[in-house]
């Protein structure tokens, strides 16, 4: 098995920093390790980016570790390692599947706050979707991002109903977003949920929230999500959970869970494992060792005719 990293924009022979201690540990759990240029793969340039990826002689399984990707970027990331006998652990609809909100909000809508969404930019249309919230606070994002820590200004509406702050929050969104804007705007019905501490930097408010990493359908590790705050002895009620996450249209995925005031625990959002950070208090030896466990070839035997069928 394979493990994919980023290469260090300055020096395509450098793992990119952060992921540095991350590579020691796959190492140590057995893995094999390659580095791509992301700067040339969200260029285009996708054979130039994999070019330093050893091809094995028989299919391997690749496990991508690094930034978020665009569906087109993934799906022709995918295709070139296909031709290097390398077949990374999720297919690009499956990346999609948990990266873009909208598509696995029906797997999750009964454990996760009301939401809906647009592709289309549009006053009129924006308008409406905020007004199926009545009265409610929401939050915007867009499919995959929200600008959460520039809170008040581009991401918290305490009313839906009104007008004038949606235009004043969305438009503040969508300039902040920029080029960077993935696919469309979702709103989320906002939810108190139970306080943690304040961030140092943004001084937005950390909530108690976990992340889980799945491999397989079975649950490696349960995560802190946030490395400020005191967590205590507060830990999750996974079992909702782990019924929810097998029927997700993912081999490795996350699901980032929240506690409301109420004490109910709920899903914030699902992810790509793979462009997933891991927060600064995982074990990484502990993580890469049960990936090692979990993570298995049978990902290479699977069907891949259908790998490419979703167009965004």
């Amino acid at each position: 098995m394979r493990i994919i990293y980023c290469d260090n924009v300055l020096d395509t022979q450098v793992i990119e920093s952060d992921y540095e201690e991350e590579k020691k540990s796959a190492i140590k759990a057995g893995f094999d390790v390659s580095l791509i240029s992301f700067k040339e793969l969200t260029a285009g340039n996708i054979g130039k980016a994999t070019r330093f990826v050893r091809e094995p002689k028989t299919m391997e399984l690749g496990i991508y570790r690094g930034w978020m990707l665009t569906f087109k970027q993934y799906q022709g990331f995918f295709a070139e390692l296909l031709k290097k006998n390398i077949k990374l652990i999720n297919a690009p609809i499956q990346y999609a599947h948990c990266h873009y909100l909208p598509d696995s909000y029906d797997k999750i809508k009964s454990k996760t706050p009301k939401s809906n969404w647009t592709a289309i930019i549009d006053p009129t249309i924006i308008s409406l979707l905020a007004a199926e919230f009545g009265t409610n606070p929401i939050i915007v994002k867009d499919f995959v991002k929200s600008e959460k820590h520039h809170w008040e200004e581009a991401c918290f509406i305490p009313n839906a109903s009104d007008q004038k702050q949606i235009k004043s929050v969305v438009n503040r969104f969508l300039e902040l977003r920029g080029e960077s804007l993935n696919k469309g705007i979702v709103f989320r019905q906002f939810e108190e949920l139970e306080f943690l501490t304040k961030h140092s930097k943004s001084g937005i408010p950390l909530t108690m929230e976990f992340r889980l990493f799945f491999a397989n359908k079975k649950l490696i590790e349960v995560y802190n999500y946030w490395d400020e705050g005191e967590y205590g002895d507060t830990k999750p009620e996974l079992e909702e959970f782990l019924q929810i996450a097998q029927e997700i249209e993912s081999t490795f995925f996350t699901m980032d869970i929240a506690q409301k005031q109420s004490g109910e625990w709920i899903i914030m959002e699902l992810g790509d494992a793979q462009v997933a950070g891991l927060p600064a208090n995982a074990d990484k030896d502990e993580f890469y060792k049960k990936l090692k466990e979990n993570a298995h070839s049978k990902a290479c035997k699977s069907d891949q005719t259908n790998q490419f069928s979703k167009s965004y």
